[in-house]
C-alpha cells in the first residue's frame, strides 16, 4: 500500500511540475498581440470600399473611428487643403491615452485610397485598411489599461489616423499629397505640442502576408535600434531591415521639424510590387500572423521607449 501510495505521489508530483513548467509557456502563447483582431478590423474597414476624400465611403470611413473611439479621448482634426482638385475638407483622428510620465508617444497610420484618378475600385486593404486595424487593436489594449481613470505607466499614447496622405495626381507627389501629416505638423508646431513628443512611430503597408519591413533612411536611427532589438525579442529579426530605401511619407513634415520619427512600412508588395496602388490591394493579400508581428514589435517598443 505504502509503495503504490508513492507512486501516487511522485506521479503527482511530477504532474505538478509539468504544469508549471507548461504555464509559463502557456502565458508566453498568450502574451502575443491579437493580430486576428486587427485583421479582423481591416476586414471590416475592406468592406466601407474606396474610400478617397470628398466620396460617401470616405464619410463612412470617418464614422467608422468615431464610433469605435466612442469611449476614449477622441479629438477630430477637420481642415480644408489645396488640393490638385482645389479645396477638399479632411480630418485627422486623434485618440489619446493618458500616462504617467511626461512625454507622448505617437502611433499612426493613413485611412483614406486614392483618389479615383487611378484606381476607382482601390480599397487598400494593405495601403490603409490593415494599419488602420493594427492601431485600432492597439487601441483596445490601451483602452483596458486606462479604464477607471487609471494612466499608463509610461508616456501618453496618442493614435493618429491621418487623412490625405495620398495624391491626388495620377503620379504621385509629396507636394500634393501628406496633407493630414503636414497640417498636424504645423498644428503642433504653432501650439508646442511637438517639444511633448518623444517618438513619432508611422505604421504602412504593414499587414502583407510576405512581410519585408525596409529600413527607411530618414528614421531616426535610434528608433530603428529600438525596433530592432524588439523585433529580436521575438524572433522575428528576418522581417526587419533587410533592405533601405528613402520613402515619402507622413513622418517627413515630422522630421523636418525635429521630431524622432520612424517610418515601419513594407514597399515590397506583391510580385515586383505589383500589387501597390493597384486593385490588387485586396484582403488576401494580408493576414493576421504579419499583424501579430507588427503588433508585438510596437508594443515592445513602446515599452523600450518609457524605459530610455
Amino acid at each position: 500500500m505504502s509503495g503504490w501510495m508513492s507512486k501516487v505521489a511522485r506521479r503527482m508530483l511530477l504532474m505538478g511540475a509539468a504544469t508549471l513548467l507548461l504555464a509559463p509557456m502557456a502565458a508566453m502563447a498568450q502574451s502575443h498581440f491579437n493580430g486576428q483582431k486587427a485583421y479582423d478590423y481591416a476586414r471590416e474597414f475592406v468592406a466601407i470600399g474606396p474610400r478617397w476624400p470628398t466620396s460617401q465611403n470616405h464619410a463612412k470611413a470617418e464614422q467608422y473611428l468615431r464610433t469605435h473611439f466612442a469611449h476614449d479621448q477622441l479629438e477630430e482634426d477637420a481642415f480644408t487643403a489645396d488640393t490638385s482638385i482645389g479645396p477638399v475638407g479632411m480630418r485627422n483622428f486623434i485618440v489619446r491615452y493618458p500616462g504617467k510620465k511626461d512625454g507622448v508617444i505617437v502611433l499612426a497610420s493613413h485611412y483614406e485610397t486614392n483618389y479615383p484618378l487611378r484606381n476607382i475600385n482601390f480599397v487598400g486593404a494593405n495601403d490603409g485598411a490593415a494599419t488602420v486595424g493594427l492601431l485600432m487593436a492597439i487601441g483596445d489594449q490601451l483602452h483596458a489599461q486606462v479604464a477607471g481613470g487609471r494612466k499608463l505607466d509610461g508616456f501618453s499614447v496618442w493614435l493618429v489616423f491621418f487623412d490625405g496622405e495620398e495624391s491626388f495626381q495620377a503620379q504621385w507627389s509629396n507636394s500634393d499629397a501628406l496633407f493630414g501629416s503636414r497640417h498636424l505638423a504645423a498644428k503642433w508646431g504653432r501650439d508646442g505640442t511637438l517639444g511633448h513628443i518623444r517618438a513619432l512611430i508611422l505604421a504602412d503597408m504593414i499587414g502583407d502576408k510576405d512581410l519585408d519591413i525596409q529600413r527607411e533612411s530618414q528614421s531616426a536611427d535610434w528608433l530603428v535600434a529600438l525596433v530592432r532589438q524588439a523585433a529580436r525579442k521575438y524572433g522575428y529579426e528576418r522581417y526587419f531591415f533587410q533592405q533601405e530605401e528613402t520613402v515619402e511619407d507622413d513622418h517627413v513634415p515630422f522630421v523636418q521639424r525635429g521630431v524622432p520619427s520612424i517610418d515601419v512600412i513594407d514597399l515590397d508588395y506583391g510580385p515586383n510590387d505589383s500589387y501597390h496602388h493597384t486593385v490588387q490591394d485586396t484582403l488576401d493579400k494580408i493576414s493576421a500572423h504579419s499583424l501579430t508581428i507588427d503588433g508585438d514589435v510596437f508594443m515592445e517598443t513602446i515599452r523600450l521607449i518609457d524605459a530610455r
